[in-house]
């Protein structure tokens, strides 16, 4: 925005330079596991919202406010409607599962199961698991970043308080959980089970309603973490091992 370039290169620069950020958040957590490394990230989350309330360069507290430009796909910019935003979102999922798919079935995915699994086995087989840690958070920074990006051109407008809140980090950790963790499709049926939710007790309740969401995500939470760690697709595939029996 501040040098007229196309939303397309910077989104490609963000990416890019979310990469670079996130070896710099990753090198300190890395000495965590676990819920920790959780936690940590979390609260690096809420100190950057701080940081960026106060930072004059980046809008501060108000806010960046986008440029209205021709409405074009090369300026990622829309006003008749709003349907090629949806076809661009419904493009940059296809990619995520691709890309998802591809690390599941390679080298590098089994490196990240093996991780998961047991990481003081993984390293006494001799996988260095602080590089692909690395390799983890890099790929997460990067799509995280593109669809920030397009997050901006959509609304154009972006403000920490908007991009910063606790409660979005517990949301897309919670979607995952709830979908499948280390699974291809279970993030997106852990989006389409919250998701509605949030919208539903956001419409139906307004203000009366407030918090409700958020007494729904704990209970998930709570259910998940006692009965079925492994989420939805765990419990698919165990109703699918039993009747195969």
């Amino acid at each position: 925005m501040k040098l007229g370039a196309s939303p397309w290169v910077g989104m490609l620069v963000g990416g890019i330079l979310s990469i670079g950020v996130s070896f710099l958040i990753g090198y300190p957590c890395f000495k965590l596991a676990g819920h920790y490394f959780a936690i940590a990230t979390i609260a690096i989350g809420e100190i950057a919202q701080v940081w960026m309330l106060n930072w004059d360069w980046a809008g501060a507290a108000v806010g960046l406010t986008l440029p209205i430009l021709p409405e074009s796909l090369a300026n990622l910019e829309f006003h008749s409607t709003k349907a090629p935003y949806y076809y661009i979102a419904f493009g940059l999922l296809i990619l995520g599962l691709l890309a998802t798919y591809g690390i599941d079935r390679s080298k590098l995915g089994y490196y990240f199961k093996a991780i998961k699994g047991d990481l003081e086995a993984a390293r006494s087989l001799g996988i260095n698991v602080t590089k692909y840690k690395f390799y983890a958070l890099a790929l997460s920074a990067f799509f995280t970043s593109i669809c920030g990006s397009f997050y901006a051109q959509y609304v154009l407008f972006i403000d920490p308080d908007s991009v910063f809140p606790l409660m979005l980090s517990i949301i897309v950790c919670l979607v995952a959980t709830l979908g499948g963790v280390g699974t291809i499709w279970g993030p997106v049926i852990g989006a389409f089970i919250l998701i509605p939710i949030s919208e539903f007790t956001r419409i139906y309740l307004g203000g009366g309603g407030k918090g409700t969401d958020l007494i729904i995500y704990g209970l998930l939470i709570m259910v998940i973490s006692i009965y079925q760690p492994f989420g939805v697709t765990g419990i698919a595939k165990r109703f699918q091992k039993k009747g195969s029996k």
